[in-house]
């Protein structure tokens, strides 16, 4: 606060000053504001300013120094400098070799721009003298001086900025008006400031608003010192530890003991300064240092000290790959590497949408589970290509020691960190894609259990700090992006599980195999056997028959094989001397696999009795099988073979129980039942069968056996029967659509409570619900209907 308030003083008098106007040259300065009598050095460069300042020169060396409202401008016009300026005299100039002028002003008084007589060849104005109100003496005006001469004297010691002579001619000083423009001169004051303090005529107000600035740059100025002082102990530490580090060195160099374990202390701790570790693991290395300077060369135990450093020092605390968040590029990728897998390629798409609006996003745990060769691990390379990260995977199949995750305690021999931080230290970076494969895999014995060690580094809330046992210090995995791949969910620990979000890999349908050969397999193997589109060409007819007769997986692994070997023959007869392009059509594929492995079923000629189609599902897709049943003379037994599952048994059970209960309304003679044995078969009895889906088609094949009724052939059917004769929903539709169609069927008839399963039409070829026709089922009752032909009943 000051310590008068701003009003006018009674006993304030003007100063004396020139009442009369003289057209002087203007100079007009950047950033700078001259004060009255206060000597300053300028430079100047502009033609117009140049020419003004030969014209001062020339008469008396006065003009008038005004500062100019925009630093930038270098041209101002008369209206962009401030009226208000100072009446100042060049005491030296000296030309300078670049064209400009260094003059040595001395600021006289306060003028004003009364009005500009010309703007070129230079400027020029009428200037007239500020009258300036300065306050009589008095005790007031006393203490004022003396607290701001006390508190100027401070700053002077505090401020290198501010000149020893300043001080001294600031103590000889009686007017407060001159007081006041020596400090504000001397003040570290933006443009705007030093403006308002030169354009104040009332010396008194001029004198309290120096004195709030000054109070306020003897803040900054201890604030500066305190810094200052810190930096420099903390300089004079570094530099002290640093000469005697280097003064030992050169007495180890003397001694010829350079090369022992206290010469490898100081490249170690080196290595630690360039490193910057985090806090922790910086103690954690320093204290090892310090065993290490003390250990014995011979010491067995100073390379188990340097193995630990080099662990510490040579993981990535501070590497990081930057994001490539280009949504569209991302995808281009995922599409360009692999067909389909849509769930997968989505997931990926929108972590990267988060990343770009939340930097520090935490990254998904994802678990990619289906079967072999449904390109689990191949899509986790194309997501850190996407992305723009490293990629790393470890396979923790068969894995049963929790160490393998966590490591060993260094009081083993040979102890090493586990495996997440072996792989963290090969990628360089802590933020790779991270693969761990076979996670349903894992074991457990009497030496842990890995799984459980898992929980830690797959739960985003506790792997910012992961503790490895070899390591003791905390290692931030909170960046990676863990991927996780299995083939099942189900021998996976409930708390792991937990932690994944699963997307699941269904196998590839007939159709997506057939594409991922032609847009991947096909030219991957052409490229790799050296031959080119005009020397092999694969037929569809080709590729149809690979796909169907020479393999039967759920993924494209063996399918690969088979192109391959094709090349191989086409290579072989390349090499023979053989020319033309090499037609790979279903004939060329069987001469040159020779006999089809496998077939896939077909639906029926003619309608029959007793034998009904249904749809199964396994991993290498959908597939037809025949319901066979038989009614012959015996005891009421019911028989099943063809290598059935518990589950498809009772399924049978519930069947016949359900045809037993509407015996009357099939006109089925009394006793029927207990003097007729029923046979249940399904082909292919080497291949085991399990699932309730087959439920409708035994009740339909019981019913048809029983009324001499035949069943459509190109029927196919598919659900899970009740006691009562609901048809309850299934899975696996999809696979079971398709491979109808395949089969040439015109009927499916499915629970309506899988209906939704077809709403998504784009997973379906387009020619499926052209050929096919759907008839959604909730009793059989409907599906005796739709299956059966005409015909009386019969015993």
């Amino acid at each position: 606060m000051p310590l008068f308030p701003r009003t006018q003083h009674p006993q304030a008098r003007p100063r004396a000053a020139r009442a009369e106007p003289v057209v002087l040259p203007v100079l007009p300065v950047r950033d700078v504001v001259v004060f009255p009598n206060t000597v300053i050095p300028l430079i100047f460069g502009r033609q117009r300013s140049l020419r003004a300042l030969r014209r001062a020169r020339s008469e008396d060396a006065l003009a008038l120094f005004v500062a100019q409202r925009e630093p930038e401008n270098e041209d101002p016009a008369p209206e962009e400098l401030y009226q208000v300026g100072c009446l100042g005299r060049c005491l030296q100039s000296l030309e300078l070799p670049d064209g400009t002028v260094r003059v040595v002003v001395e600021g006289m008084t306060r003028s004003r721009i009364a009005c500009m007589t010309q703007v070129d060849p230079f400027m020029a104005a009428e200037v007239e003298p500020v009258c300036e109100l300065c306050p009589d003496a008095g005790p007031r005006v006393e203490a004022l001086k003396r607290r701001i001469l006390d508190q100027f004297e401070e700053a002077t010691e505090l401020s290198r900025r501010i000149p020893p002579e300043a001080l001294v001619t600031a103590f000889n000083i009686e007017e407060v008006g001159h007081l006041a423009d020596l400090i504000a001169s001397c003040l570290d004051l933006d443009l705007e400031q030093r403006q308002a303090l030169l354009e104040e005529p009332d010396c008194l107000r001029r004198l309290n608003t120096v004195a709030r600035h000054l109070h306020e740059e003897l803040r900054i100025l201890w604030l500066e010192k305190e810094m200052r002082e810190r930096v420099e102990e903390e300089m004079d530490n570094s530099q002290r530890e640093y000469y005697l580090r280097e003064h030992l060195r050169a007495i180890q160099d003397e001694l010829g003991q350079a090369d022992g374990a206290v010469g490898e202390a100081w490249q170690y701790r080196e290595r630690i300064d360039a490193a910057q570790l985090p806090e922790a693991a910086r103690e954690a290395a320093l204290a090892e240092v310090e065993r290490l300077q003390r250990m014995p060369v011979a010491s067995p135990e100073v390379s188990v000290v340097r193995t630990y450093l080099d662990w510490i020092l040579d993981l990535p605390w501070n590497q990081a790959t930057e994001d490539r968040l280009d949504i569209d590029r991302a995808a281009r990728v995922l599409d360009s590497d692999h067909y389909g897998l849509r769930r997968a390629k989505e997931r990926i798409l929108e972590f990267l949408a988060v990343r770009r609006l939340v930097e520090d996003a935490k990254g998904p745990i994802l678990c990619f589970v289906g079967p072999p060769g449904v390109g689990k691990t191949s899509i986790g390379q194309s997501i850190a290509r996407a992305m723009g990260r490293e990629f790393i995977r470890i396979s923790l199949g068969g894995v049963r020691d929790e160490a393998e995750i966590r490591g060993h305690r260094r009081t083993y021999v040979g102890a090493m960190p586990g495996r997440i931080i072996q792989a963290l230290r090969r990628v360089g970076t802590s933020n790779p894609v991270f693969m761990i494969d076979e996670v349903d895999k894992i074991g457990a014995d009497f030496r842990g259990d890995p799984s459980s060690a898992l929980l830690e580094v797959l739960d985003p809330e506790q792997n910012f700090a992961f503790s490895d046992h070899y390591l003791e210090v905390p290692f931030d995995l909170s960046r990676v992006l863990f991927i996780a791949t299995g083939n099942v969910l189900d021998t996976v620990p409930p708390a792991l599980r937990d932690r994944f979000e699963v997307i699941e890999f269904p196998g590839y349908i007939e159709e997506e195999k057939l594409q991922i050969a032609r847009d991947f397999l096909v030219p991957k193997q052409r490229a790799a056997h050296g031959l080119t589109g005009r020397s092999i060409r694969f037929h569809t007819t080709g590729l149809q028959a690979l796909v169907r007769r020479y393999t039967r997986e759920a993924g494209v692994r063996n399918l690969e094989r088979e192109i391959a070997s094709v090349c191989r023959k086409v290579v072989r007869g390349v090499a023979a001397g053989g020319d033309g392009v090499a037609q790979i059509t279903a004939e060329a594929v069987e001469e040159m696999l020779g006999a089809p492995r496998f077939s896939w079923g077909d639906a029926r000629a003619e309608p029959a009795v007793g034998v009904a189609t249904g749809l199964s599902y396994t991993e290498a897709g959908g597939d037809i099988i025949a319901i066979e049943v038989s009614v012959v003379k015996g005891d009421g037994d019911l028989l099943l073979t063809g290598r059935l599952g518990e589950v498809m048994k009772e399924s049978a059970q519930a069947a016949l129980s359900y045809v037993r209960g509407i015996g009357p309304s099939l006109k089925l003679p009394d006793g029927h039942f207990a003097r007729h044995d029923i046979h249940v078969h399904v082909p292919s009895g080497a291949v085991p069968k399990e699932g309730p889906s087959a439920g409708v088609a035994i009740c339909t094949a019981l019913v048809s056996a029983l009324t001499r009724r035949p069943v459509r052939a190109d029927v196919a059917m598919t659900g899970e029967i009740s006691l009562h004769g609901r048809v309850l929903p299934i899975g696996g539709v999809r696979e079971k659509v398709l491979a109808a169609h395949r089969a040439g069927m015109k009927t499916v008839l499915l629970p309506e409570e899988n209906r939704n399963d077809l709403a998504d039409r784009e997973q379906f070829p387009a020619e499926v619900f052209d050929d096919l026709e759907f008839a959604w089922v909730s009793a059989m009752p409907e599906v005796l209907d739709s299956a059966l032909t005409g015909g009386a009943p019969g015993a």
